[in-house]
Order: structure tokens, then C-alpha cells, then sequence
């Protein structure tokens, strides 16, 4: 603490977690102020709903506090006059000139008085005043610190994802070796070779994905090890006197700005459905032509307001689907079935976004809002960013496939209570829902559209 400065007023500028003078200061719900940096780090992997790390009071996790600008700058004062204090002290002023240093050398970090700077050793050199650099500093600091921060939330998301298909992948491949032998029973029996040679390869295509998704898993840890150290020594270089953060400062900034490159991203694994041999023509002998009426403009309503944030606990995987604001339409096919086989085909072309299958008639409302997701069953794809994710409902599920491209085939076999979607171009199966029970009758449904 400075002596020439009231305690008590030292104390209400002090981080309470920290115990250093605030930097980056934000004021919570319940009225204590910290360093930014300080509550963030606090409030790391904390349960929801955030306390207050002084008085424990729950208050809202958020993440976009306003700068208190009244503390920022009554700290900003203190700094100076300590500063100023400081560098006023005999053991600091200049030994061969008896003058206070009051200047910065930029290239060499080192302070100086006014007649050092004009030496010939210096006078080349870029200067600044010790306030104005300790100053400038200080914010680029900040500024680093902000964007290690957000990249650290990136890695999370990333993390988080990843994991989360490492959990459920062998589970998934499983599922789709019990499809592909499922089809072959029914439709090709005789097609033995075929069917074991899907298997293997789906065996070694699962194998060598799970081992991608877990190497790049480690790769995001040491990531987050190395942002996570990054951002501390960050933050322990800010909250340095300013005559030490200024002399200390070396490479800090180069290296954070190193640091935060080459990201690890999540694997985004594609399996190959692989083809089956007449698999489309003899669904063919079932087809029936789909007209579809009963349009839904969306101009004004949020279509799928029910899907925007499904999540489905079976397999341990979460999926938050998040739609975009669509100025098209939605509409189901004239024709209801009740009982038989029928398939139908829909080209989606180069939609960035789709939806189709069948759902329980009627579905939606006259808003365009998904009432009931359980009674529908539908192939969903939605582009995000560069990458398109597929997902079937209900429950919702991800479907680690590749973009059918052009045609796609729904087979309804309601007798069997069973819905699948085919790759027309491929002759493979996308998916196919387990055997159900049907006591209601159902629908087809389509949606496209580019946003």
C-alpha cells in the first residue's frame, strides 16, 4: 500500500480476490467490484447459478460486464501519484545527472532521465513519458488478455464438443452396423459378401475416426493448459507496479499473440454409408407420387421454435440445434397413410437447409410452431458456418454422415412401424428409426431453404 494514500481508500480500489489495485474493475449484482480477469477465472467451472466470491450471493453468470470507468479511473489516479512518489525517491533518480527518470526508452525498457534520452547512446530511440507507456501497455495487455480469453471459451466449445461425440461414437457405429445388417436381412439376404464387407468397412472407418476425435481431444487440452497459463501470467504482468510491469514486459505480447493461433477444431467425422445394391429399385416397386398443399408462409414466425434448443440425453449426447430466421415456407403432403409401404423421393439440391420426413397429422400450427416433437420423424440438415450437421427426430439424434446431395428417399412401412431415408445418388441408407408402433396416421413433410 502507498503511505501518502488513505488506507481506506487503498482498500475500496483493491481487487478483493486479487488483492491488488483493480484492473479492468466490474461491479456484480450485489455491488462488490473485481478485476475482470479475477471473477472470470473465479467463476471457471463453477456451478450455475455464480456467486459472489466475497459474500456469496448468487448473481447472474454473465460474461459482458461494463468496465466501471469511475473505478478504472480512480485507480488510474492512484497508479500516478504512486508512481509519481516513486520515481521522486533520491535512490532513483539518475546517477549521473541528478534527474528524475521520467522517461521510457522503448527499445531498451529502460527509464531515463531528460538529458539520457538526448545521449548519443539514446537519442535514436523512441521515448515516452513512464505514464503514458505504463499506461499504453497496461491496455494492449488488457486488449491480450480479452482475446486469450475468448479463445479460451472457443477451445471450450470446441472440447465440450468433441468429447461429446467421443462419447456416444462407438455407440453410433453400433447402431449403424445394426442397420446395415437389418436391411440386408430384409431386403437381401443373399447378399452375405456385400454385407460383410460393409461391416469391416465401417469397422475400420469407426476405428480410425474414434482415434482422430481423441487425438485432437488431447490437442485441445494442452491447448486450454497452454491459454489457461497464458492468460494468468497476462493478468500477473497487469497487475505489476507500473515502473516493473514496464521493465518486465519482454516478449509477453508476441507470445500471447503466438499462442492464440492454430486452434484446434472439432474433427467433424463423415462416415460412408456405403452403397446396397439395389436397394433403391426395390423400394421403387413401393413409390407413390407426394403432392404437397397446406403451405406455411414464415415471414414473421420463428419456424421450429420447438427445435431451436432440443436436447436428447439418450447416449449421453447433448444437441443444441440453432435455426435461423426463415423467410420461406413449410408444407405436408395432401395425403395421410394409415396402414402399407410407401416411398418417395424429394430433391434438396443445394439447399443450405432442409428438413423432410413424415409427421403425425396434423403437426403445425397455423404459426408455423412445432407442437409436438414426438410424433414427427424427420431428416434434418442445417448448415453451420462451412459445415453441414444432420439430424434426425425424435428424439433428436446427430447423424455423422455425408451430405446427400440431390435426391433423398423417405420409406414409410407402416405396417412394420418403421420410417428410413435413403441417398438416392448413393443407393445407401442415411438412417432408419427402430421399429415402432403407429397408432395415428402420418403426413409427409418437407422444408428448404437458404438463409
Amino acid at each position: 500500500m502507498d503511505s501518502d494514500i488513505p488506507q481506506a481508500f487503498q482498500q475500496e480500489l483493491t481487487c478483493l480476490i486479487c488483492l491488488n489495485y483493480l484492473v479492468d474493475p466490474v461491479t456484480i449484482g450485489c455491488g462488490h467490484s473485481f478485476c475482470r480477469p479475477c471473477l472470470y477465472l473465479s467463476w471457471e467451472g463453477a456451478e450455475a447459478p455464480a456467486k459472489c466470491p466475497t459474500c456469496r450471493a448468487e448473481t447472474s453468470q454473465q460474461t459482458h460486464f461494463k468496465t466501471s470507468i469511475l473505478l478504472k479511473n480512480m485507480v488510474s489516479y492512484v497508479r500516478r501519484a504512486s508512481l509519481c512518489q516513486f520515481l521522486s525517491s533520491e535512490e532513483h533518480l539518475c546517477g549521473t545527472h541528478k534527474e528524475t527518470k521520467k522517461i521510457f526508452c522503448e527499445e531498451d525498457k529502460d527509464l531515463l532521465c531528460w538529458s539520457c534520452s538526448k545521449s548519443q547512446e539514446h537519442e535514436t530511440h523512441k521515448h515516452s513519458s513512464i505514464e503514458g507507456a505504463a499506461e499504453h501497455y497496461r491496455e494492449k495487455l488488457l486488449k491480450q488478455m480479452s482475446s486469450v480469453w475468448e479463445k479460451i471459451q472457443e477451445n471450450k466449445r470446441n472440447l465440450n464438443e468433441e468429447s461429446s461425440v467421443i462419447s456416444v461414437w462407438n455407440d453410433y457405429v453400433s447402431l449403424r452396423r445394426m442397420i446395415i445388417k437389418d436391411v440386408h436381412k430384409k431386403l437381401h439376404p443373399d447378399l452375405h459378401k456385400e454385407e460383410q464387407q460393409q461391416l469391416e468397412r465401417l469397422r475400420k472407418e469407426g476405428k480410425k475416426i474414434l482415434q482422430e476425435l481423441k487425438e485432437n481431444e488431447s490437442m485441445m487440452v494442452q491447448k486450454r493448459k497452454h491459454l489457461r497459463e497464458m492468460y494468468e501470467e497476462l493478468m500477473k504482468m497487469c497487475h505489476k507496479p507500473d515502473v516493473e510491469m514496464l521493465q518486465d514486459l519482454g516478449d509477453i505480447l508476441t507470445r500471447s499473440e503466438s499462442a492464440q493461433l492454430h486452434m484446434p477444431q472439432p474433427v467433424n467425422p463423415e462416415l460412408d454409408e456405403g452403397s446396397i445394391t439395389g436397394l433403391i429399385d426395390r423400394l421403387s416397386r413401393y413409390r407413390v407420387e407426394i403432392s404437397f398443399s397446406n403451405e406455411i408462409c414464415n415471414h414473421n414466425s420463428m419456424l421450429f421454435d420447438g427445435l431451436r434448443r432440443l436436447t436428447s440425453t439418450g447416449g449421453h449426447q447433448d444437441v443444441t440445434v440453432n435455426f435461423q430466421r426463415f423467410s420461406n415456407f413449410a408444407s405436408w403432403g395432401t395425403q395421410a397413410f394409415t396402414s402399407g409401404k410407401h416411398y418417395w423421393e424429394l430433391d434438396v439440391g443445394d439447399s443450405c437447409t432442409w428438413a423432410l420426413g413424415v409427421c403425425r397429422d396434423p403437426w403445425i400450427r397455423k404459426n408455423g410452431t412445432l407442437i409436438d416433437n414426438e410424433d414427427v420423424f424427420l431428416l434434418l440438415c442445417v448448415k453451420e458456418d462451412n459445415h453441414y450437421s444432420f439430424f434426425t427426430i425424435a428424439p433428436i439424434f446427430c447423424q455423422y454422415i455425408q451430405k446427400p446431395l440431390g435426391r433423398v428417399g423417405v420409406f414409410l412401412d407402416f405396417d412394420s412401424g418403421n420410417v428410413s431415408f435413403l441417398n438416392v445418388a448413393k443407393s445407401s441408407l442415411i438412417w432408419s428409426y427402430p421399429t415402432c408402433s403407429f397408432n395415428f396416421p402420418l403426413r409427409p413433410f418437407f422444408f428448404t431453404s437458404c438463409v
